[in-house]
């Protein structure tokens, strides 16, 4: 059964809209989320569909239900701001950036952490890294019932912080810390997304603050500088030398709330300017 662990946290009248990964949940922007309040704004930890229950349940979602969790989420919220901001892990950065495509003249600004639009990081097996063949092979019927299963250390280099969120995951705690493993058509939809997303780089305008990890365990800096060729609009990159993939809750946590914050403001101070 998928549990609803979405929150609102209220703030001023700039607000940012925070999307979780593939598998994940809100809980891991929560550290985010928290920080950005105190920073003033109001904040929202949206659930995508299908997370936080089995696997079951993700398999009954693909790419047009996530992104439509994220068209209905910022629906809601964009009536209660001024300003409304959209920053994403992972999987979440590309649902925030066809949603700046999509929506240019709603999304103020954008926080790209962890950006993935291909599973290439040093922890990914050889045929891991041949996952972007999995739309292909799902479409014939091979591998409906594979998953590829998280690896060590799970996105995570500070050793406590670790610990905690992968036992939880590992117990089948799906609500506070995601699913172990990755069903291959859950993947295959991800690729998918990311293939439409890729095309949309020229359509999104909106500033963007890129954070990325240097030892980055899933995705390499390879997706950074995909994303530096493709944007139309102004961007600024952060990597990180203390943090692996999760950089919403790993070491360097508050940087990633310090830069978003400054960011979001110097762009919400310029258009109440305007």
């Amino acid at each position: 059964m998928i549990k609803n662990v979405e929150y609102l946290l209220p703030g001023g009248r700039s607000g940012v809209l925070l999307i979780h990964g593939l598998t994940g949940t809100p809980t891991e922007m929560r550290f985010v989320a928290k920080g950005l309040q105190r920073h003033g704004f109001s904040v929202y930890g949206m659930q995508l569909a299908g997370h936080c229950g089995n696997e079951a349940d993700l398999l009954a979602t693909g790419r047009s239900d996530w992104f439509q969790s994220v068209r209905d989420a910022a629906d809601k919220f964009a009536a209660q701001v001024d300003h409304l901001f959209v920053a994403g892990l992972s999987m979440g950065a590309l649902l925030a950036l066809r949603l700046a495509a999509e929506r240019p003249q709603q999304v103020a600004g954008l926080g790209l952490y962890g950006t993935t639009f291909r599973y290439d990081g040093w922890t990914i097996p050889w045929y891991g890294k041949l996952s972007f063949l999995l739309p292909m092979a799902v479409s014939v019927g091979v591998g409906r019932h594979a998953k590829f299963h998280e690896q060590f250390p799970y996105g995570i280099k500070d050793e406590r912080i670790r610990q905690r969120i992968a036992g939880a995951m590992l117990s089948g705690a799906s609500d506070e810390a995601g699913l172990p493993g990755n069903p291959w058509p859950s993947l295959a939809e991800f690729y998918r997304l990311s293939w439409r997303v890729r095309k949309l780089l020229p359509q999104v305008t909106a500033p963007a603050l890129i954070m990325h990890a240097k030892e980055d365990d899933v995705a390499s800096l390879a997706n950074v500088h995909r994303l530096e060729r493709g944007l139309a609009g102004p961007y600024e990159t952060v990597i990180l030398d203390k943090s692996y993939h999760m950089i919403t809750v790993d070491q360097e946590r508050d940087v990633v709330i310090e830069r978003t914050a400054a960011f979001f403001k110097h762009i919400a101070g310029d258009r109440a300017a305007g």
